[in-house]
Formats: structure tokens, sequence, C-alpha cells
């Protein structure tokens, strides 16, 4: 590996990484904001204007917390819960492509992390892992309430993944590739001469299905039995504070951010160019005149533009349902997954199958 080609890996992977974490404070403050107008409260007012320096003042309280580990606890899976929580989402994040390429000097950058030909098995396999720092977070713990968070969650998310699985099969087969790069590309087509041909358009019913189950795989209401704070306290994490309990909030966020990027990736049309924008991309290239470098350049910033647009979008509304609906049972969240959208999902992947054919 030449020195050009390794910075600008990490170049990347810090890009990537700050964003996500960078952004997750203000998603804080807008879940909070977000809720109290919602609810006719008035929300964070006292640190900063409007609140805004509020999340960071929580930060410096988790830094500066008793580093506590439960006597009953086992240590060493203990620690490892909240490092594996973080972890899972955040190696997942590096297959999503957010843009085509730039151009520096006479070398080009793809826009991606890793460049993985199979970069959907890539993300379910990471995707997979988020059971495991509950089911270890909750068995570790050593407390009755951890383990019932734990075994809702383990059920919860294993359910729903079957649903979500075969929601992404019905577009694999549309796609034919496992390339997300290639998916984005195969977007750009356009149906009746103006409609984008996003994934969405062509399988809605998959991209509901999908959608529904990321809310279950983050544990977000009206999905958050794992937690259920009325129930059984704060769930998995009951025993953990400090930095340790600041690893699974944030993992929680980081799971909402590449959910949204993954769904954005695969029925919007990943970091392709929301309608109207091309047009000012194009205005802004004739009006200074500039070079097909600095024209492809400033097309990449655009796209990352319109997938941070959409990712915010999916963001909001995650935000919206989890201070609109209240919480479903545990019986009502396993026969929305098993009786419900698990045989829809089975019947759009045949109904799929055959729109495939026929097309082909």
């Amino acid at each position: 590996m030449d020195i050009f080609t390794l910075v600008q890996l990490l170049a990347k992977i810090v890009f990537v990484f700050a964003v996500s974490l960078g952004v997750i404070p203000f998603l804080v403050w807008f879940e909070r904001r977000g809720s109290a107008w919602i609810q006719g409260r008035v929300g964070p007012n006292r640190v900063g204007p409007f609140g805004l320096i509020q999340p960071f003042a929580d930060v410096a309280k988790f830094f500066f917390k008793e580093f506590w580990t439960p006597e009953h606890a086992n240590k060493w899976y203990y620690h490892l819960g909240p490092i594996f929580a973080l972890a899972a989402p955040l190696a997942a994040l590096t297959i999503i492509p957010f843009g085509s390429f730039l151009v520096i000097g006479d070398q080009i950058v793809n826009l991606q992390i890793a460049h993985i030909d199979s970069g959907v098995l890539f993300i379910l396999a990471f995707a997979g892992l988020e059971v495991y720092p509950i089911i270890i977070a909750g068995w570790a713990s050593n407390n009755k309430y951890s383990i019932l968070g734990a075994l809702r969650g383990s059920s919860q998310i294993i359910s729903y993944e079957i649903s979500m699985g075969l929601a992404l099969l019905s577009m694999l087969l549309v796609y034919g590739t496992f390339d997300l790069h290639l998916m984005v590309d195969w977007q750009k087509q356009k149906f009746f001469g103006f409609l984008p041909a996003w994934g969405v358009f062509i399988n809605p019913i998959g991209a509901l299905i999908f959608w529904i189950s990321t809310f279950a795989e983050t544990n977000r209401l009206p999905f958050d039995l794992p937690e259920g704070d009325a129930e059984i306290v704060a769930g998995y994490h009951l025993e953990y504070g400090a930095m340790k309990f600041a690893l699974f909030f944030m993992a929680e966020y980081v799971a909402m951010i590449m959910a949204s990027a993954l769904l954005a990736t695969l029925f919007f049309g990943g970091y392709h160019l929301l309608p109207g924008t091309g047009r000012i991309l194009n205005t802004i290239v004739s009006m200074n005149g500039l070079s097909e470098v600095a024209a492809q350049n400033l097309k990449a910033l655009f796209q990352f533009v319109s997938l941070f647009l959409k990712v915010s979008f999916f963001m909001v509304v995650m935000i919206w349902v989890r201070w609109t609906f209240p919480r479903f049972r545990f019986d009502q969240v396993m026969h929305l997954g098993w009786k419900i959208l698990f045989p829809l999902a089975l019947a759009n992947v045949v109904w799929m199958s055959v729109v495939v054919y026929l097309m082909n």
C-alpha cells in the first residue's frame, strides 16, 4: 500500500467517524427539543442559547462521573458489552458509499471506506452482531431486570432480522449485485423520463418492511422493549453508568445513522442527487467555468449533502415516531414480526421474483 492510498483511507475513516459521532450531541438536543414541542413542554433552554450546549454539558458529566462496577457482575464481559455495542454499527458504516469519487491530482478517491463486492453481506454480518452486546450486558450484569431486557432484546432483534433480510433479498433480485455502489448506479435511471428509479418506487412493500424493521433493530420506540423503563427500569444496561452507559447511548444513535444510511442507499437512491439539485450544480459549473475535475469534486460534495439530507430525514422521523406512538406490548411486537411482517416479506420476495422475471 503506497502512502497516498494509506492517507486517503485514514482520511475517509476519520471523516465518516467524525461526522457520525459529531452529530450525536445535536441529535440528542433535537430529540429533547422535539419531544418538548410534541408534548407541549419547554425542553432544554438553560445551557447556551436554546439549550444548544446542554448535550456537551452531559458529555462532560459522563466523563467525570464515577466509574463504578457492580460487585456481583462478571467483570470482563461487563466491560466488553458497551465497547462491542459501539464497534458493530461503526464497522457497518465503513461499507456505506457517501459519494461517487473525488479527483486529487491524478488519483481517484472512491468515497467509501471499504469497497467490497459483497458489501451487503458485510453490513448484515455486523448488523447481526448488535444482538450480542445486549445479551452480554444483560447476562454479565447479573441483575434480573438486565437479564429480562437481554431476553427481550435478543428475541426481538432475531425476529425482525428475518423480515429485514427478506426485504433486502427482494431488492437483491432487482439489482442483481451485492455491491452498494452498483446499487446506487442502478437507481440513477429514470422511469417515464422523470421518475427516479429508486428502490422505493419499484418495491414499496419491501421498503416499508425494511423501514419498520430498522425501528425494531435499533430498539427505538415503539420497539424499545429491551429497555422498557416503565416495566424493567432500564433493561439490559441498568447496571451501567458514566462512560460505559454513554457508549450504549452513542451506539443507539450510531445504529440509527447506519440503518438510515442503508435504507437511503437501498431504496432512496443513496448519494444520488436529490431532485432539483442537479440543475443547481450545472448552473454553478457553467457560471464559474469549472474544469471537469473541479466539476466532479463539486458533484461529489453535492452527493454527500444529498445522502446527508436523506439520512437526516429518516432520523427526524425516528425521533417523531418515538414521541408520538406508545410502546407496544411484547406479545404485540412478536405478533407483528412473525404473523404480519414475515408472511408479507415472504410473499413480497415471490412477487418481486415474478416482476424481475417478466422485466427481464
